[in-house]
């Protein structure tokens, strides 16, 4: 079904637009996982023993995007380093992302995800476990229905990922903040998956957490899911925000975040993130970002890639989105 944005939630976009200004990886869809790295019966481990309650102001708009929050925190990810999905770095990464999601009310679980040993962009790396870390509003059931916000946390070995994937993450967390203020129609469920980065040359290695996510789903459950959004790579600044799908589903998802959209997009097919995990096995997604820079993948990939106005336009395209979603599944093909 398309979407159609009301003048208040076009009002919003801008509002959230002007205190950004003011404030200032492709191929056929993935295979399966290894039977031996499909999701276990075991459940995720709690963040933390209580959930906080939280009552948020239904009434009062939200702040607008805080650009420069968005971009301390690509600055204090990237200082962590690479943070291949089994590393040590890594878990210091979603440590940090857990606690900022705690901190906003947010029920926070960490889902265990078996990553195989393998060459990531000519490096070699091992296996292990890495986490997909999941937060969900006060009150959330996964069985009703609701809209899935992702953002890779994982990077290359050899890169601190500044702009892929910490640009993401940091709109993901600044998008937190507004929703705890005032939720969208459809609850959101967010989520920073590991593993996203290719361990191997075959598709079957690829975007491991957020394939886990979804095969741990139930039936029900990703019925529930109306529509994914993956924010990865959002920092490079550009004319027209990309909004891509990955050319094997509905492209309900990417139609409707462009006729939200209150600035410019532009279409793509790309099939390199975590939307394509949800993508096949029918849930309507997306990806906001992918803006080519000569310091992708490499130790370059550092804070200074980013621009933070890039963050407020990405964030701006997904939050007019947001606020007008209704409840009715997409649909179209």
């Amino acid at each position: 079904m398309p979407f159609h944005p009301s003048r208040p939630v076009q009002a919003l976009g801008a509002v959230v637009a002007l205190g950004v200004l003011l404030g200032a990886c492709a191929a056929a869809t993935p295979a399966p996982l290894p039977s031996s790295h499909h999701p276990t019966s075991s459940s995720p481990t709690p963040v933390g023993t209580t959930a906080p309650t939280l009552t948020p102001p239904v009434t009062t708009p939200a702040r607008a995007f805080d650009a420069s929050a968005a971009y301390r925190l690509v600055e204090r990810l990237a200082e962590i380093g690479p943070r291949d999905a089994v590393s040590t770095a890594y878990r210091r990464a979603a440590n940090l992302v857990a606690d900022e999601l705690t901190a906003l009310g947010y029920t926070v679980t960490k889902q265990n995800v078996p990553v195989p040993a393998g060459t990531s962009w000519g490096v070699k790396v091992p296996s292990g476990t890495t986490v997909n870390v999941v937060a969900d509003p006060p009150g959330f059931d996964p069985h009703r229905p609701h809209i899935v916000l992702g953002a890779h946390l994982d990077t290359v070995p050899q890169a601190p990922g500044a702009e892929d994937n910490a640009s993401g993450v940091a709109v993901l967390v600044e998008l937190a903040r507004m929703l705890r203020d005032q939720p969208a129609k459809l609850p959101v469920r967010l989520v920073a998956f590991g593993a996203e980065e290719s361990r191997g040359s075959g598709w079957q290695w690829y975007a491991f957490g957020s394939r886990y996510f979804v095969d741990s789903l139930d039936v029900a459950q990703r019925k529930a899911v109306r529509g994914m959004v993956a924010l990865d790579r959002v920092g490079r600044l550009t004319t027209a925000v990309p909004v891509c799908h990955g050319g094997r589903g509905s492209t309900a998802v990417a139609d409707d975040l462009r006729a939200a959209a209150t600035i410019r997009t532009k279409s793509c097919v790309n099939r390199a993130s975590d939307h394509v995990s949800f993508e096949r096995v029918g849930i309507a997604a997306a990806r906001i970002g992918s803006v080519p820079y000569d310091q992708y993948h490499s130790s370059k990939d550092v804070s200074r890639v980013v621009d933070p106005r890039q963050l407020g336009r990405s964030a701006t395209v997904v939050w007019t989105w947001l606020r007008g979603r209704d409840d009715q599944p997409s649909r179209r093909t």
